[in-house]
């Protein structure tokens, strides 16, 4: 793969906030993905990984509890010069090595990107039965809520 341990890692400092915020900002604008602002990076900072190439950040993905059972992936970006070199997939990689060893069983995407996450292991779910802690904890208050276009994928990692 493009990216080695040593460039996929645990965002661990505030150093790279900018350029995160920067990449995320850039998809949401585009309606790739829910805005996130500096404000929520810093709180979840604990829970992203980075791809960086000389220093820059050039991917995000965060890993987001739901409960003991299920978690989801968010914030998954990558920079445009980067694309198709596996960045993307590494990220979901480190994700779901994360996941396995928390020891949740499902991990969630709610995606455009469906042949993406195909090649990734994830498969297509049914919206309606994603568990209520999804639903109550972060789908109510999504603005695209009543008319949600995205499409739901899990993969089962233990």
């Amino acid at each position: 793969m493009y990216i080695n341990s040593n460039q996929c890692r645990k965002e661990r400092g505030f150093q790279d906030t900018a350029m995160m915020y920067d990449l995320i900002r850039s998809y949401a604008e585009e309606g790739k993905l829910l805005h996130r602002t500096l404000s929520s990076i810093y709180e979840h900072l604990p829970c992203f990984f980075v791809a960086e190439q000389k220093g820059h950040v050039i991917g995000t993905v965060s890993l987001h509890i739901l409960d003991k059972d299920l978690a989801e992936v968010r914030s998954l970006t990558v920079s445009s010069q980067h694309f198709g070199l596996g960045i993307g997939k590494s990220l979901v990689c480190a994700v779901i090595n994360e996941t396995k060893a928390l020891g949740v069983q499902t991990l969630l995407s709610l995606t455009y990107q469906v042949d993406f996450f195909k090649k990734c292991g994830f498969q297509l779910v049914d919206k309606e039965k994603l568990p209520m802690p999804k639903i109550w904890k972060d789908c109510l208050h999504c603005s695209k809520f009543s008319s949600c276009d995205e499409h739901a994928m899990t993969v089962h990692v233990l």
